[in-house]
């Protein structure tokens, strides 16, 4: 299909780029070297640069002066930063459904999303667990119409991306868990149990994160980040 507008082709480099970080083609930290990237899509330098900037506007890559742009390097902190703060997000939103009278069309997307996610090998479709999992809660916040939290949410997610994918490439998933979790929070919504549901959010973030943290640590151990070449 022809492009008919230049502005698109740095915005399709950055959904190629963006999908290499997420799948761990660019490691954590690597460099993101626009002389290499020209050559690797055979386009010009303009259209990577406003790539790049988009990645760093996402969250999936950072920039420093005469260092260029890198694939983002989470510490162990802003890891716990994102996941509990998603979490809390997550929580007020489930608190938020109080104020609905009509649950029902929430209470069966997630029942249906409970139940894809019981017949979900994740060895053998790994983004659509993902998309499952993501989906379900993004359904909640959706539901409860507050822009600012909606905004906060998908931006958590997007900078989650990388990490929840290493999590089910390295193995570390539990997809009865996940499963259990979500259907605790569909049956807590179901008897409008607002603060259990969203006390159960909370306990699937404290339980994922110490499975996300080792994950990445082997990740950035085995794959290593470049600092030192560079």
């Amino acid at each position: 299909m022809e492009i008919k507008a230049p502005a698109t082709i740095p915005y399709m480099l950055y959904e190629q780029l963006r999908q290499m970080i997420i799948d761990g083609t660019l490691a954590p930290g690597q460099p993101l070297r626009e002389q290499e990237l020209e050559r690797r899509f055979g386009t010009s330098r303009s259209p990577i640069r406003e790539a790049l900037r988009l990645l760093e506007l996402s969250g999936l890559a950072t920039h420093a002066q005469r260092r260029g742009f890198r694939v983002v390097l989470y510490t162990e902190r802003e890891i716990r930063q994102l996941y509990l703060l998603r979490a809390e997000l997550e929580a007020y939103a489930i608190n938020g459904l109080a104020d609905q009278q009509d649950l029902e069309p929430l209470l069966a997307r997630l029942r249906d999303a409970h139940e894809r996610l019981r017949r979900c090998d994740p060895g053998r479709a790994v983004l659509s667990y993902l998309s499952t999992v993501r989906g379900a809660f993004l359904a909640i916040v959706d539901a409860i119409c507050n822009q600012p939290v909606s905004e906060a949410v998908h931006r958590l997610n997007e900078r989650c991306e990388p990490l929840r994918y290493n999590l089910y490439r390295r193995g570390f998933y539990d997809v009865g868990a996940s499963a259990c979790y979500l259907g605790r929070v569909v049956d807590a919504l179901a008897r409008r149990d607002f603060g259990a549901a969203a006390e159960v959010r909370r306990e699937c973030a404290e339980w994922i994160l110490p499975l996300v943290l080792r994950a990445y640590a082997e990740e950035v151990e085995t794959r290593g980040t470049a600092d030192a070449s560079a």
